[in-house]
Formats: C-alpha cells, structure tokens, sequence
C-alpha cells in the first residue's frame, strides 16, 4: 500500500481444498509469466488461516511431493485485502467459486474474472471476464486456459498439480462416480502427451485418495475439524464432523471424552455427530455415527430422530459405547451421506 503497488491476487474458495489451491497457484503462475509488462504483482491466496492448512491433508501430500514448501504460500490470514481494496490496489481473479462470503462483500467490485465450474448462482459486472462451464475439475479451466496461452510457459511442475488434481477431482475418470465429462478427460491425456514422465493415473490417484483419508497425524480437534458443518436450533449449535477412521479406532483415542468436552466448549457447540466412513480394499464405504452431548435432552433427541428416520432411513444398530454421553450406531444405509442426515438433524432441533 506504501509503495503503491498493484496486487493481482487469484483466490480459491474458503474450502480450500485441492482444486482451488492448485487452480490459484497455476493461474497467478500462468499470469505472472503471460501478461504484458506486468505492473501488478499476482500473487495466488489460499483462502483458509495459515494453522488450517495441516487439516488439508491431499493438499500438504501433494505440495510436498512436488517440492513446494508451505513457507511460500500465502494464506488469508497473511494478505490484508480489504487494505488493498480501499487503497485502490487490488484486482482479483476468483477460482472455483464465483460467489464472495457476506464478509467479503466489499471485495466484489475488484473481482475482474472468474473461472468456475459450477452452475452461475449471480450474474457478473460486464467488465468482469467470466469462464463457468460444467467440467469436473476447475482445474481442467485452467488447463484449457493455460494450454491455449504461450508455447513453453506450462512447465513440468504445474502439470504434475494440474494432472494429480483433474484425477482426483474426477474419481480416476470414472464414468460410473459421475464426475467426469470429455473435457477432464482431454485435459490429462494432454498433460500426459506433453510430459510422458508424469506418474500413471492408478498411481497418483491412490495417493492422493490415501493422503486426503489420512488423519493419523492430526490430533481430535484436528479431526473434528477437517470437515466440519454447523447446525444451528433455538438457543444451541450441534456440529456434524466427517471422521474419516471407523468408530472403534475413534473411540479408543487416548483422552477422547476430554478432547469432545473441549472441543464444544471452546466453539459453544451443545452437542456434536461424528459421521465416521471408512472404505474397504474394494473402495466400498462403511459407515458409523457417534452423538455426543453432556446435555442429556439434546442427546436423546437427536439419537431419537436419527433412529426413527425415513426420509431416507439409516438402519442403525446401537453399538456399545464406553460413556452414557455418548451413543455409538452402525450405520447399514451406507449411501446416507452427510448431504443426507442433515435435512434430518435440522428437524430434530
């Protein structure tokens, strides 16, 4: 702001998973090298708080693999936008969403272009440059963008991300996940024809589907908040966690019950569900819940709602359970993902 510098920043949603971190470090990558005697500095924001970034685990894993370190990132808790915003500095590309959160409102009139890949939920100033097209992957937009750009600026390192990103975002390419579309499909066999060396689909696919599974380097707040979503009723907030061990390796965490007890007091959670899923070497999913709650009201009543469910029901199974403020259940509809109990846990509060 002292010196006056324009700052280009592209910026990938507040999930911050693969697709929007590499989609941004590509595009102010293909940018910085593109543009016309570049007044502006680009500068690719991760839109999480730095301390969030270890939850991302497929991120950390491939970043890692690809020798970039976490020191050359810039998160948002790093770059003070707002300041730029109102100095008349910044310009901003958005990836893989389109629609600012209400708290950056203000924001709005510098974004200058956006690359999306989900259906427009608002429609864009007419000088902004939209690109939003159903693909699987953002990061085949910005493979396309990239690909149509100079000779020679798509190196070998932002096609290993790009290449990692498209496969994981696209289940492998396949058709039955319902995922994939011709473009994705086009964008890693042309990847693979420009760089032959980058790993077999199988194999980085794997990976990276183990690294975003694996939480054993994370501590239970950790967990709890990888994937977290928050429900809120008169008077009380429940939290719903995706948990990706099975309920028996969760349970038998040393200092369990306290971890819970700290986790809800500290966000003024009354109550929470771990929703645990665990694959098997066929890739099949199994599922679990836990409801836990000092409050013993709250806790019946939502073990109630989700025992007498319908629409759709879960067919649970009581597991035993190693405290009275925690219910344990086997999940046998495993297709009732989170998406699905939601609806149901909103009901009951």
């Amino acid at each position: 702001v002292r010196r006056h510098q324009e700052i280009h920043v592209v910026m990938g949603s507040e999930a911050c998973d693969l697709d929007s971190t590499v989609s941004a470090l590509a595009l102010a990558y293909f940018l910085a090298k593109t543009s016309p005697a570049p007044k502006a500095a680009f500068i690719p924001v991760l839109n999480i708080p730095r301390a969030d970034f270890a939850l991302r685990t497929e991120t950390t894993f491939l970043l890692r693999e690809q020798g970039i370190p976490a020191a050359s990132l810039i998160f948002r808790d790093e770059i003070d936008l707002g300041g730029l915003h109102r100095a008349g500095l910044l310009s901003l590309t958005l990836v893989d969403h389109h629609v600012l959160p209400g708290a950056d409102a203000a924001l709005e009139e510098a974004v200058v272009e956006v690359l999306d890949h989900r259906p427009l939920e608002r429609d864009r100033a007419p000088g902004c440059q939209l690109t939003a097209e159903l693909v699987g992957s953002c990061a085949t937009l910005v493979t396309e963008r990239i690909a149509q750009g100079p000779p020679g600026v798509l190196d070998r390192l932002t096609a290993a991300l790009l290449h990692g990103t498209i496969l994981l975002d696209c289940v492998n390419l396949s058709p039955a996940a319902g995922k994939v579309t011709p473009r994705d499909v086009a964008c890693v066999s042309l990847l693979e024809a420009r760089f032959p060396e980058l790993p077999a689909r199988n194999t980085i696919f794997e990976a990276l589907q183990a690294a975003k599974f694996d939480v054993s380097g994370l501590t239970t707040e950790q967990m709890l908040r990888k994937d977290l979503k928050v429900l809120s009723g008169d008077e009380l907030l429940l939290a719903i966690s995706a948990i990706y061990v099975d309920l028996e390796t969760f349970l038998r965490r040393p200092g369990l019950l306290q971890d819970l007890d700290a986790f809800c007091q500290a966000q003024g959670y009354a109550g929470l569900v771990a929703m645990m899923i665990s694959f098997n070497e066929r890739n099949e999913p199994s599922r679990q819940l836990a409801v836990y709650s000092r409050r013993e009201t709250l806790r019946s009543a939502v073990c109630q709602a989700l025992e007498e469910a319908m629409t759709p029901s879960l067919h649970l199974q009581p597991l035993p359970s190693p405290w009275s403020c925690v219910g344990a259940y086997a999940q046998g509809n495993a297709l009732a993902s989170r998406k699905k109990v939601l609806p149901i846990l909103r009901a009951a509060l």
